[in-house]
């Protein structure tokens, strides 16, 4: 497992400074231990919060301690210990959580690392549970795991703070009131489970990648938050490829992010972009997580393995003319059996077009066209007007530029095609 990010204690000039960095970075390690002990994932933020609280008091008082996150983390447990205490009889309840929490003075190291870390895993796979509605898995994962303010979600999402505070606390509360075990599947319903992690992950991911509205076409720090979820489950589930899978297909996508936008902030598309501002060290993290999901694999690959050796082979690739075609459009047609969808197959025709001309590629565009799930998507067209404009077909491919332009709320993106309308004449 890769060791995780701790905060130096050391600089006491700014000890609220310090507060919040340490509580940014511990936090969710914080609220997954409390979680376990009071068993509610919004009492456990509560809980963090008022052992925030009391830092803010006292270490510009008393210093900064020398391990502050070992100082929060038993601050918040002692107060979910004494809330315990309150609410049942603390005989029983004492019995059930371990006589390690009574405890008179704060320790100074956690007292089993690899608790905490079982408890990040219960508190990842509790955020993601399938009775949330997708948007509320995000925002509570960002909330609780990437230690996000609502303001900073509602900002990275462009949707008022009210909604994302809504969707939090209704989050919480369905939680509650369903009496979802805070815990890790097994078996089938692990599998289930997960897959709605990694769904969560990636979406967070694609909306930094690629941001469905606004000014800006990238938004990094959402691409940074889904990273490093990426990589903490990867550590927490080492025998899971699909976890290592995802890993690798972020850090490969992630290798592009400089160069996919021009000195203005204009979209750069694949083949124009300049690979030597490719982060060869991602590309190279993303090589050894493809190869951790290949040596933990027993079977055929998954999606997400799947998206990772695409991802590979244009990492592989120094220009845009060495790329494999061939290779992703077949790794395409394995996804596509894997795990069907009308966007897989979008995907799927532009490899084509690249390996085996346009012609082939129009036929299976044309042929997912009047899918529901894409009448709203502007790539669908933005593809179709690709492949006219290559088979000289000009007036078509102005028309469906424009049309691609009239669907997108990406305002960087808007340009660009409506660049390429231009350009078609």
């Amino acid at each position: 497992m890769e060791p995780q990010p701790t905060a130096d204690p050391r600089p006491t000039t700014d000890p609220r400074g310090t507060v919040e960095t340490v509580f940014r970075i511990e936090s969710p390690r914080v609220i997954a231990t409390v979680t376990r002990i009071v068993r509610d994932v919004g009492i456990a933020e509560e809980l963090a919060q008022d052992a925030l609280v009391a830092a803010l008091e006292q270490w510009p008082r008393d210093g900064v301690p020398d391990n502050p996150g070992a100082w929060l983390m038993a601050a918040a447990k002692h107060r979910a210990v004494d809330l315990v205490r309150r609410r049942e009889n603390y005989a029983r309840k004492l019995a059930e959580i371990g006589r390690d929490l009574e405890t008179t003075a704060p320790p100074e190291e956690p007292s089993d690392p690899e608790d905490i870390d079982d408890d990040l895993l219960r508190l990842v796979f509790t955020t993601c549970h399938p009775v949330l509605s997708p948007q509320a898995r995000i925002a509570l994962t960002l909330r609780l795991l990437g230690g996000l303010a609502t303001p900073e979600i509602a900002r990275a999402f462009l949707v008022p703070e009210a909604t994302v505070a809504q969707r939090i606390v209704r989050a919480k509360r369905t939680l509650a009131t369903k009496n979802v075990a805070f815990e890790v599947p097994y078996g089938p319903d692990r599998e289930a489970r997960l897959g709605s992690v990694l769904d969560v992950i990636y979406l967070i991911f694609n909306e930094g990648y690629a941001a469905t509205a606004g000014d800006d076409l990238l938004r990094p720090a959402l691409c940074e938050d889904a990273l490093r979820l990426a990589r903490l489950l990867s550590g927490l589930m080492p025998k899971e490829p699909e976890v290592h899978g995802l890993a690798s297909l972020l850090e490969f996508q992630a290798s592009r992010t400089a160069a996919r936008t021009g000195p203005s902030g204009e979209q750069v598309l694949l083949k124009d972009q300049n690979r030597s501002r490719w982060n060869r060290m991602l590309i190279a993290r993303g090589i050894t997580a493809l190869s951790r999901a290949d040596a933990t694999a027993t079977g055929a690959p998954g999606p997400y393995v799947l998206q990772a050796a695409i991802a590979a082979c244009h990492a592989h690739a120094y220009t845009y003319e060495e790329t494999d075609w061939k290779a992703i459009a077949t790794l395409y047609g394995l996804l596509a059996a894997r795990a069907p969808s009308p966007v897989v197959e979008l995907n799927r025709a532009v490899a084509v077009s690249m390996a085996d001309g346009p012609e082939p590629a129009l036929e299976i565009v044309d042929a997912i066209a009047a899918e529901p799930a894409l009448r709203d998507y502007h790539l669908l067209p933005s593809v179709r007007g690709d492949l006219l404009l290559r088979l000289g077909r000009t007036v078509e491919a102005r028309a469906e530029f424009e049309r691609a332009a009239g669907l997108t709320r990406n305002e960087r993106e808007r340009e660009m095609l409506l660049k390429r309308a231009d350009g078609a004449m």
